[in-house]
C-alpha cells in the first residue's frame, strides 16, 4: 500500500516542540510528513512540487501567510485541513455570530457597531447590556477585547482599538456572561478532550497554566457540539463554551486548537489528528 504523504504547514524560525511531536508521531504511524515552513522562502515551484508529493495538507499555523499558502495549494488542486473559505467565519466574529443566529446555535447576544461613534453610543444604549464586551471583528488571544461599563468607556475603547491596529476594523458589542470557560477539542466528529479554564479576571484566555481540570460533556452540550461542527464544516477545532443560567453558549471556534491544556495528553491528541488526516487522505 502506498505510503500516505501529508504536508504539514507551520510558521517558525525552527520547528517547536509541537511541530517535532507531529513529525515523531507521524513516523510511528507510517505517515510521510512533509514539513512546510512558511517562515522560510518558498517559490511557486517549491509549492507545486509539494502539491505533487502530498495527498493532503494540514495547516497548523495562524499566520496570515499560511492562509495565502492554503489558497495557493487549493488553486493548484489539492486539499487543506482546514479549507481557506472556512476561516471567513472563524476569524470574523460578526459572521460567526450571524451563522450561529441563522442556525439557532446558542451564543452571546451581539450587535455590530457603527463606525460613527455617536451612532454607536446610541446603539449601545438600545442594546442595554451593561457591562458590555467590545471586540474587534478580528483578533487573537483577547488582544482586541475590552469591557465597558458605560458609553464614555465604550468610546475610549473604540478609539484605542482603531489607534492601536493598523486597520480600522469593525467592532461588535456582546453581552457579558460571568462564567468559567469550557474548551472542547474535536477531531472529525469525535470529542477528544475537555478542559475548564478560569482565566484571569473576566477574560478567559490562556492554556494549560490556567486550567483547573476536565469536565463531562452532557447530552445538551454534545448535541450543540455536533450541530456546530456540522454547520461550520470544521474538522479539527477547539470550541469554547460559557454557561448562562445553566445553559451552554458557544463563545467561539478555534482552528489550530491548542493541544497543551494537559501536557501529558499532547501526544495522544497529535495521534488523533494524524489518524484523522490519514483517513481523509485515503
Amino acid at each position: 500500500m502506498k505510503k500516505i504523504s501529508i504536508g504539514y504547514i507551520f510558521n517558525e524560525i525552527h520547528p517547536k516542540k509541537e511541530d517535532r511531536l507531529f513529525r515523531e508521531v507521524a513516523k510511528e504511524k507510517g505517515i510521510n510528513l512533509i514539513m512546510i515552513n512558511t517562515n522560510k522562502y518558498l517559490t511557486e515551484e517549491d509549492i507545486e512540487e509539494d502539491v505533487k508529493k502530498c495527498d493532503l495538507f494540514f495547516n497548523n499555523s495562524t499566520e496570515d501567510i499560511s492562509m495565502e499558502l492554503t489558497k495557493t495549494i487549493e488553486e493548484l488542486g489539492d486539499k487543506v485541513i482546514e479549507p481557506s473559505n472556512k476561516f471567513y467565519y472563524f476569524e470574523d466574529k460578526w459572521m460567526f455570530f450571524m451563522k450561529c443566529f441563522k442556525h439557532k446555535i446558542p451564543t452571546l447576544k451581539t450587535i455590530l457597531l457603527s463606525e460613527n461613534i455617536p451612532v454607536a453610543k446610541k446603539e449601545l444604549i438600545g442594546f442595554n447590556h451593561w457591562p458590555v464586551i467590545l471586540k474587534r471583528i478580528q483578533g487573537n488571544n483577547g488582544e482586541y477585547v475590552a469591557m465597558a461599563k458605560n458609553t464614555k468607556e465604550a468610546e475610549q475603547i473604540m478609539k484605542r482599538f482603531w489607534k492601536k491596529g493598523s486597520e480600522r476594523l469593525a467592532i461588535i458589542a456582546q453581552e457579558f456572561v460571568s462564567s468559567l470557560s469550557y474548551r472542547v477539542t474535536v477531531v472529525g466528529d469525535k470529542i477528544v478532550q475537555t478542559a475548564i479554564r478560569p482565566g484571569k479576571g473576566w477574560k478567559k484566555t490562556g492554556n494549560h497554566s490556567n486550567h483547573i481540570g476536565k469536565f463531562k460533556v452532557d447530552k445538551e452540550l454534545e448535541k450543540t457540539i455536533k450541530k456546530t461542527i456540522k454547520v461550520f464544516g470544521i474538522s479539527v477545532c477547539g470550541i469554547d463554551f460559557l454557561k448562562k443560567d445553566g445553559k451552554w453558549l458557544v463563545l467561539e471556534i478555534n482552528a489550530q486548537p491548542g493541544l497543551d491544556f494537559f501536557i501529558n495528553d499532547r501526544k495522544r491528541l497529535v495521534g488523533e489528528i494524524l489518524d484523522f488526516l490519514k483517513k481523509k487522505a485515503r
